[in-house]
């Protein structure tokens, strides 16, 4: 018995040995297996020829800056097979190339180094490393591409005790405030030393985390004048510069840089900051500014840290005459359709154009879209007593006229489309304007105006509109009024309005000095990029119109062919946003009426009147 377990060991024992070689075995072809895909690949994509004789140089699949590899990582597990003579890494390629200084060492490297694992600096899982021999690896210096014209990199702008001030002096929880002292003398140093023209008049300060960015764009011709000017605080950044005829420069802004954008780099060229953790860098310790060059021996990734930059621009009070019409809002628009000017078309004309056609074009979809009640308008129409009377000015689709069946409400807009969709839902609504109501003075429990009074084009008209609205209620009758807020940020939270931007979804935005437009002037009204901050006081807010969603709406189907077919698919809105206080100060100009309450809601400043 004892012999038998003996035997039946020592033949256990053997299969084990057969499994593990038969396992090493199989490990060895998966791992041919993948080379030769990867050799497929490359030759495929990237046009990188492999051979199968050895030599000093190799290939290194899924090694490279693209796959978030740094050079120092790559280095410390290419040198345990001998001393590497060049490491080039192609920026944002998925691989590199190693030379040695004999082809014994390449194959040391190539036999123990194929399916090696190595820890990327940009993700947490490991990659594995595929190695393959090249014949040669051609290096050509290349000299660092020119800044685009009119751009402009100073170092060391500020001082370490000026970037702390700044940094600290920063109040996120208010989005209008005074300009900072230290701010001041930045402007009034840059102005000095004849580095600008013009004197900034709003400062936009943003803080970016690790991995977000800032989409590719040219900051809006009618918005602002020629020179803009930012310092970058906390740490570095690789910015991107791009030509129309797709020339990149990619741009180092060293941390406590000032960088100034004029002329063609300020209007031609688009800026932004790809959205990632690492930047490709140059590994030299010297260069710390300027562009990066395309000397691949040199490159490498460099940790992202938390950014924050102070941008100053000087708001534009006519329309742009740059020498770069291709890209210029303002004069595309004077070729194609005026840009609303108020002093030009008078008030009446641009709430007309800006805001009462585009609710009767776009009538269809904006129904679709405003669907779910806002709930502390709510609260309001729940608490009122049963049977009070109640009038929605500017209704819209009739959102709020059966949340209470126990009151008596009607409504009315200026849209025929949109009351007609009230209509629809057995809504009692008219047509008329929010300056001339047709109801009997003195005759509602209560008023609504959701969203209104900001489509008014000059103060003096939003307080026409406001003694309209009060003027319908009766002694102890209440109103509950919402405009549209300029701070979209506030006590340290954002809007429903930013955070439904996904492509920054964690910055963080303070105008701390508001350089809003007047519509009295003769301002160029500038375009508003939706589901971003607000950097004037008076704008224009695009629909994108979107004729297939288009449920509860009474347009007629020659009506919709006509908008599918059309060429106009960007509707513009009027908007007059409001500061803090800006609404609370109106309503005190108003006649027997008292603030009760006034709060921010989701974006919103609001107020609930009452009457005497």
């Amino acid at each position: 018995m004892a012999a038998c377990c003996k035997g039946s060991g020592l033949h256990h024992e053997m299969g084990s040995k057969n499994e593990v070689k038969q396992k090493i075995s199989k490990e060895e072809k998966k791992l041919m297996k993948k080379q030769a895909k990867v050799k497929h690949i490359l030759l495929k994509h990237e046009g990188v020829e492999t051979v199968s004789h050895p030599s000093k140089s190799l290939v290194i699949a899924n090694g490279g800056l693209g796959n978030g590899v740094g050079r120092h990582r790559l280095l410390t597990v290419l040198e345990q097979c001998g001393k590497v003579e060049s490491l080039v890494m192609p920026p944002n390629k998925p691989y590199s190339f190693v030379t040695y200084t004999s082809t014994d060492e390449a194959v040391n490297a190539y036999s123990s180094l194929s399916g090696h694992e190595i820890s990327s600096n940009e993700w947490e899982q490991k990659i594995t490393l595929y190695f393959s021999f090249v014949d040669k690896v051609e290096l050509k210096e290349v000299l660092p591409p020119a800044l685009p014209p009119g751009l402009v990199i100073i170092e060391e702008f500020v001082t370490s005790e000026e970037e702390l001030a700044m940094l600290e002096g920063v109040d996120w929880t208010s989005d209008i405030a005074s300009l900072p002292g230290f701010c001041t003398s930045v402007v009034e140093r840059c102005l000095q030393q004849g580095l600008i023209k013009h004197k900034p008049d709003q400062l936009t300060v943003n803080q970016y985390e690790p991995g977000q960015g800032i989409p590719p764009h040219i900051d809006t011709h009618s918005a602002f004048e020629d020179e803009i000017i930012s310092i970058s605080l906390g740490s570095e950044i690789v910015m991107e510069f791009k030509h129309p005829n797709d020339s990149n420069v990619q741009v180092m802004l060293p941390q406590r840089s000032l960088l100034i954008m004029s002329g063609e780099s300020r209007y031609l060229w688009t800026h932004g900051i790809t959205p990632r953790k690492f930047d490709v860098v140059q590994d030299s310790e010297g260069q710390k500014v300027k562009t990066i060059s395309g000397n691949i021996e040199e490159l490498t990734l460099k940790k992202r840290g938390t950014r924050t930059s102070f941008t100053f621009r000087k708001v534009r009070r006519n329309a742009c005459d740059c020498a770069f019409p291709s890209v210029c809002d303002s004069q595309q628009s004077q070729e194609k359709e005026a840009a609303p000017q108020v002093s030009v078309l008078g008030v009446e004309a641009l709430e007309k154009e800006y805001v009462h056609k585009v609710y009767e074009d776009i009538a269809g979809h904006f129904s679709s879209t405003r669907h779910t009640p806002w709930p502390k308008v709510v609260d309001f129409l729940v608490t009122l007593p049963d049977g009070a009377i109640v009038a929605d000015i500017g209704c819209g689709n009739g959102k709020y006229l059966g949340i209470n069946k126990n009151l008596y409400m009607i409504g009315c807009d200026r849209s025929k489309n949109l009351v007609n969709i009230c209509g629809e839902k057995k809504f009692e609504a008219s047509v008329c304007d929010a300056l001339d109501v047709p109801f009997r003075a003195g005759s509602f429990d209560a008023c609504l105006s959701i969203a209104v009074i900001h489509h008014f084009a000059t103060e003096e008209r939003r307080l026409r509109a406001l003694i309209e609205l009060t003027g319908l209620l009766r002694s102890g009758g209440k109103a509950l009024i919402y405009v549209w807020a300029m701070e979209q940020e506030y006590n340290k939270k954002k809007s429903k309005y930013l955070k439904e931007n996904k492509n920054n979804k964690e910055q963080k935005t303070l105008n701390i000095q508001d350089g809003g437009l007047k519509p009295d002037t003769n301002t160029v009204l500038p375009v508003h990029t939706n589901r971003t901050t607000f950097e004037s006081r008076d704008l224009l807010v695009p629909w994108h119109l979107k004729p297939s969603t288009r449920p509860n709406s009474t347009v007629t189907s020659k009506q919709s062919n006509e908008e599918e077919q059309g060429p106009r698919s960007v509707y513009h809105r009027y908007y007059h946003v409001f500061h803090d206080g800006e609404l609370e100060g109106l309503c005190r100009k108003l006649e027997n009426i008292t603030i009760l309450q006034s709060y921010y809601d989701q974006g919103n400043w609001c107020v609930i009147l009452e009457k005497s």
